[in-house]
This record gives C-alpha cells, sequence and structure tokens, in this order.
C-alpha cells in the first residue's frame, strides 16, 4: 500500500475549545444535534472541559500514527461555541491553495483565524488565499468540507443541498478550483435535507462510504454510486441508523505506516463486521472517543481540517 495519496493528508488542523456548548445558532437545522443544556455553571463548565480533554486526546492518537497535528486554542472570547469544527471556514488544495468560505450562522463567522493562515503560510507552500466569506452579505454560504465532499482524484466536489450549500457559491468555487460540481437532495431520519454533505459521505483512497437511502432522486443516486465505483472505489452503504451515528463523518488520513481512517468510536461501533473489514483492506480504523463534541451535531471529520499542502522545505 502506496504511503502517498492526494486523498488522504498527512496533516490536519484542529482547535480546542475552552468554551465548547451545542450553537443554539444552528440547532433548527441540524438534526444531529443535541438540544442546548441546561445554564447552571456548573454543568456548562464540566461540557467544556469534557470537550476540550477530547481534543486534547484525540489530537494525541492522532500524532501516535504519525499524523502532524496543529493544534490552535480557542479560548472563547469571540463566543464561537463551533469552532472546534474548523473545516467549515477553510479547506487546503494541492499546489498552494486556501479558500475561506462564507458560513450561514452569524456567530461561526468569528471562527476565522488570521493566526491559522499564517501558521499554513509559514510551515507550508502557499501560494494564494482565496476568500469567499464575502457572498455572506448576498446571502450566500457554504460552509467548507462540511458543505461539500471532495473527490481530490476525480475533481468531484459531492453536494447536498442546504441552507449552508448554495450553489451560487459552490458554482464559484468550482470554478476557481477545477472540480465538477454534484449536487443532490437529502432527506435524513426525520425527513429533513441533511445539514452537511460530511456526515452521510466520505471518500477515501480506494473506498467510499455513503448513505445512498437518503438521496432522494434513484437516478441521482444510481449515477453518483456509479461515479464513485468509476474512480476504482469499493461504495459502502450506510444505514439511516448508521448515519446517525456519525458514520459517515469519517476522513482518511496518511499516517507513517500507511492510511488510517479517524472516525468515533460511536461511528465504529454502528459498524458491521463487512463493513469494518472493507474499510481495513486499505485503512487502518482509528476510533477517537468524542461523545461531548458529538453534542454540537458533528464528529471527528468535521474537527480535522485536512492539509493538503507541500511542506517547506
Amino acid at each position: 500500500m502506496s504511503l502517498l495519496s492526494i486523498q488522504a493528508p498527512c496533516a490536519v488542523v484542529m482547535i480546542r475549545p475552552h468554551r465548547f456548548h451545542p450553537n443554539p445558532e444552528t440547532s433548527a437545522d441540524n438534526a444531529f444535534q443535541c438540544a442546548q443544556p441546561a445554564s447552571d455553571g456548573t454543568a456548562t463548565d464540566a461540557i467544556a472541559e469534557a470537550a476540550r480533554d477530547e481534543v486534547t486526546e484525540a489530537a494525541q492518537r492522532l500524532r501516535d500514527t504519525g499524523v502532524q497535528v496543529h493544534v490552535f486554542d480557542d479560548f472563547g472570547e469571540r463566543s464561537t461555541p463551533d469552532s472546534v469544527f474548523p473545516n467549515n471556514w477553510f479547506s487546503t488544495h494541492p499546489g498552494g491553495h486556501v479558500a475561506l468560505y462564507p458560513m450561514y450562522s452569524g456567530n461561526r463567522r468569528r471562527e476565522r483565524r488570521t493566526d491559522v493562515i499564517e501558521m499554513l503560510k509559514s510551515e507550508y507552500r502557499v501560494q494564494d488565499v482565496i476568500d469567499f466569506s464575502g457572498l455572506e452579505y448576498d446571502g450566500l454560504f457554504l460552509e467548507g468540507t462540511g458543505a461539500m465532499v471532495l473527490d481530490h482524484v476525480a475533481r468531484v466536489a459531492y453536494t447536498a443541498r442546504s441552507r449552508r450549500a448554495d450553489p451560487v457559491a459552490l458554482e464559484r468555487f468550482c470554478t476557481h478550483f477545477n472540480f465538477e460540481p454534484m449536487c443532490f437532495d437529502t432527506a435524513g431520519s426525520d425527513g429533513q435535507p441533511i445539514y452537511h454533505t460530511n456526515v452521510m459521505m466520505s471518500v477515501a483512497t480506494d473506498f467510499a462510504l455513503i448513505g445512498l437511502d437518503v438521496i432522494c432522486d434513484a437516478a441521482r443516486r444510481e449515477e453518483i454510486q456509479r461515479r464513485l465505483a468509476q474512480t476504482g472505489r469499493t461504495v459502502i452503504g450506510l444505514e439511516n441508523a448508521q448515519i446517525d451515528n456519525f458514520a459517515g463523518n469519517a476522513i482518511e488520513l496518511t499516517g507513517r505506516e500507511g492510511r488510517v481512517l479517524a472516525l468515533s468510536q460511536r461511528a465504529l461501533d454502528s459498524l458491521s463486521l463487512r463493513q469494518r473489514r472493507l474499510i481495513e483492506r486499505s485503512a487502518q480504523l482509528l476510533p477517537l472517543d468524542v461523545p461531548t463534541i458529538e453534542m454540537a451535531g458533528g464528529s471527528v471529520r468535521c474537527m480535522l481540517a485536512g492539509i493538503h499542502l507541500s511542506k517547506r522545505n
């Protein structure tokens, strides 16, 4: 198994939150999110401490496999309850490109940090930073690699339509970064559109996890399955209950001994033995225990912003 894969970066950015809590501004369309906990100070502090510790432990588990992890602390001065999910506000791309994204919720727009971008420029070869965040003023949103699941090999941006994935913003991204947009409508367990594509789909080097049944249009469903298979990937279908347990919210990374699939312990527990064996043909399963962070409606994939940039010498 080759250690190199354009799909599986060997470095990530993580944000360690110090005042984490489920975001009331995002609960309306995020069926995966738990209710806001009672405003008891002790309980709130305990939740924040648990989330902080989960990030610390997850970062160490990733480092143990050889993945390089850049951790930034968020001390909460600007009220950013979802800062633990940095993959929504920026992405990186081979050739030295960085994109900044327009965010739907007002308090999520405060998550963008210049120190993260400056670190990328200092440690990696960055040619340009393309800032789409101004589209927020036009009511157009595209929440990064939450809204899009990118096939870096076939250059396809799989995108579930939602208020967080506007087709105009998607078209601008795809035109600039040379991706083909492939949009589709979804209906989750509650009958509502899935808020982010990356909770029902993950594209790895040799396989793809996807909740085919949540794709509303049968012809589109078959087309997406065919496109994935044409790239030589094994298509691993996920049931609705597995999606609800974040089995689709996984990311393939490259460690020192090969590729790993980072996902939550809850997600791994929902996978069948057959599904695990299909994954393990090409990637080691790496479960991370993040139950507190999952209260906010995202899981391991959302926590990791992959770095698809070349290191400076």
